[in-house]
């Protein structure tokens, strides 16, 4: 008997979808983000010089940057902004370490996450403020206090998010790294932070951003230097374009430092 063979219609040919040309559907340009500012900038300086906004609450935005023009004429704010992102820059590298190994640890061990990690979710919950007059007792009112308050900051959000991010790693993953002997400090470079890679750049970034809160209140423990003591010389002499002055200061100096990790996590997500 000669066999019969079934034809299967074939699916018609799907056409292919035009590759996205760079810009046309992706990421806004970088300037979008400054229009807001702009504009903010722009009705400030509108409603001050027409009286609607009272001037010892609100002083008019060109107030602020002569006062700003002056402290740098003088070279005071390069000493201030330099002051405070020094402690920064250790507070948030001492607090960024101890974050990630205390992270790394409790994450491969549910026994020491057990032990550890309810008494510092306690801890995580205590106000900056109510750290300082402890830290002045224990470490005085040098400049180790102050960074010590700073690294506390950086501490938490580091250790929380190495931690989950280590505890959401595949496990095949790990056993395949142990048939290659790869343990302690190998492991750890090598294996499990490039696998918690999100969130541990979500961690560092967080942990900055908390190292820029905690200064101002490392800075208020008698501090004689920094954009915290130009805060309270604003206040004491009653002066809210130097207050608004600092402030401004702070948001600028704390977006350039974040900006190498936003880069870092940017281009990793590109290239996923």
């Amino acid at each position: 008997m000669a066999s019969s063979s079934l034809s299967v219609p074939l699916d018609p040919p799907v056409a292919q979808a035009p590759a996205r040309q760079p810009g046309s559907l992706g990421r806004p340009p970088a300037w979008v983000g400054w229009l807001l500012p702009a504009f903010v900038l722009v009705l400030w300086e509108l409603l001050a010089r027409l009286g609607v906004l009272p001037q010892h609450w609100f002083p008019a935005p060109t107030r602020i940057f002569r006062v700003l023009w002056a402290l740098g004429e003088s070279g005071l704010l390069a000493r201030h902004v330099g002051a405070t992102l020094l402690r920064v820059w250790l507070g948030f590298w001492g607090g960024a370490t101890l974050g990630t190994v205390l992270g790394i640890a409790t994450g491969r061990s549910p026994r020491l996450h057990a032990l550890i990690d309810p008494s510092l979710s306690a801890l995580r919950s205590i106000p900056s403020l109510a750290w300082v007059p402890l830290f002045l007792l224990w470490l005085g009112i040098g400049e180790t206090s102050k960074v010590a308050l700073i690294g506390l900051g950086v501490f938490f959000p580091v250790y929380l998010n190495v931690t989950m991010g280590i505890t959401a790693i595949d496990r095949r993953l790990l056993e395949v790294a142990a048939l290659f002997s790869y343990r302690g400090t190998r492991l750890a470079r090598h294996v499990l932070l490039p696998a918690a890679l999100p969130a541990f750049i979500a961690g560092l970034r967080s942990g900055l951003g908390l190292g820029w809160m905690f200064v101002v209140a490392a800075e208020l423990m008698g501090a004689s230097r920094g954009l915290g003591y130009l805060l309270v010389d604003g206040q004491t002499t009653s002066r809210p374009e130097l207050v608004l002055a600092a402030i401004l200061c702070f948001a600028l100096v704390g977006k350039v430092t974040d900006l190498p990790l936003e880069l870092w996590s940017r281009r990793r997500n590109e290239r996923r």
